[in-house]
C-alpha cells in the first residue's frame, strides 16, 4: 500500500493543502527576489551601459574602485548591457506572460556573470567585499531560475494589450531608475 492510500482523507485534503500552500509561498518569494534583483541588475546595468560615452567613463574611473581601471571601456558597456538586459529578463516575460522561459534564462545569463566576477575578483585577490557579493548575487539568480523552471513555472499566454502596455511602462520605470541617478552625478559633478 502507498503512503497516498494510507492517508484518510482529511489527511489527504490537509496534504494537498499545505502542498499548495507551499507552492504560493514560493511563487510570492521568487517575485520578491525577481523584482528586486530585477531592479537591481538594471540600475547598476544602466550605469554600467552609460560609460560609452566618454565624460560618464571619465566620471566613472575617478571613483574610488579599484577594479573599474582593469577593464577597458568596451567590455565595461557589454557588462553592463548584459546586467541591464538580464534584470529586465527577470521581470518583463514572467510579468507579461510572453516568453516567460526567458525569465529562466536571464537567471541562467546573470548567475554566469556573477560566476566569472568572482572569477575575475578572486584573480585579483579582493575576497573582502566583492566575491561574497557576487556570491550571494549569483546565488539568488541561480536560486531564481531553478525556481521558475523547476518549483513554480510561469504559465505561456497570449499576449493582450493591458500586459504589452504593463510591460512597456515597467521597461520605461526600469529605464528611468537607471538613468536618473548617472544624469545627476555627471551633472553635479562638474
Amino acid at each position: 500500500m502507498s503512503y497516498a492510500n494510507s492517508l484518510t482523507t482529511n489527511q489527504q485534503t490537509a496534504f494537498v493543502a499545505t502542498k499548495s500552500t507551499a507552492k504560493k509561498i514560493m511563487n510570492v518569494a521568487l517575485w520578491i527576489l525577481q523584482i528586486l534583483w530585477g531592479v537591481f541588475y538594471c540600475f547598476t546595468g544602466f550605469g554600467k551601459l552609460m560609460c560609452y560615452r566618454q565624460d560618464v567613463w571619465n566620471f566613472t574611473l575617478h571613483q574610488p574602485v579599484s577594479w573599474f581601471h582593469a577593464v577597458p571601456e568596451w567590455l565595461f558597456v557589454f557588462i553592463g548591457v548584459s546586467e541591464f538586459l538580464g534584470g529586465a529578463g527577470l521581470i518583463l516575460p514572467a510579468m507579461t506572460r510572453v516568453k516567460p522561459k526567458l525569465t529562466t534564462y536571464a537567471a541562467i545569463g546573470l548567475t554566469l556573470i556573477m560566476i566569472l566576477a568572482a572569477i575575475f575578483h578572486i584573480a585579483r585577490g579582493e575576497f573582502g567585499f566583492f566575491v561574497p557579493m557576487n556570491l550571494v548575487l549569483g546565488g539568488v539568480t541561480a536560486f531564481i531560475a531553478y525556481g521558475r523552471l523547476k518549483t513554480s513555472p510561469v504559465a505561456p499566454s497570449s499576449p493582450s494589450i493591458f500586459r504589452i502596455i504593463a510591460g512597456v511602462v515597467v521597461l520605461g520605470g526600469l529605464t528611468f531608475a537607471g538613468f536618473a541617478p548617472i544624469w545627476y552625478q555627471v551633472m553635479h559633478a562638474q
